[in-house]
């Protein structure tokens, strides 16, 4: 199955954004995740990739936890990562990696040659398949054009 993924923080989450974000989740807070806002339309995107669902595609998520953190923490961010996907993505993911900070993301996918959207130049040149950048390419109309 071709695949469709999205990372999360700089990509569909505006993490960075939140007011103190690093010093927050350095201290242990696992909130800004939760309060980080959509960076484009859900509604339409969740429309799209229904879309594309109906179409053969499947849709997957891969992102990085937090960079420190105990285990314990990881796993809150994990499940905070998740609350948030649950509130703004109307969408069954048929893949879900919540992955150590830094893991290559063509490690876990199980398309290797799927389509990645991601703010990350490092992971989106490691990329195996197509790697877009979302801050150059709007991801609504880029799945327009391809969905057509």
């Amino acid at each position: 199955m071709k695949m469709i993924y999205f990372d999360m923080d700089g990509t569909i989450a505006d993490l960075y954004s939140v007011e103190n974000w690093s010093s927050r989740i350095d201290g242990g807070d696992v909130a800004p995740y939760l309060e980080a806002r959509p960076m484009c339309d859900m509604t339409i995107l969740s429309k799209l990739l229904i879309k594309a669902k109906a179409q053969g595609y499947g849709v997957g998520i891969i992102t990085w936890l937090s960079k420190s953190g105990t285990k314990e923490y990881k796993r809150a961010v994990r499940q905070a990562k998740k609350q948030w996907l649950n509130k703004y993505l109307g969408v069954k993911l048929d893949e879900a990696h919540f992955i150590q900070y830094g893991t290559r993301k063509d490690y876990v996918a199980k398309d290797k040659k799927g389509i990645l959207f991601d703010d990350n130049k490092k992971v989106r040149a490691k990329w195996r398949g197509t790697a877009i950048n979302p801050t150059e390419q709007n991801i609504i109309e880029v799945l327009q054009e391809m969905l057509k």
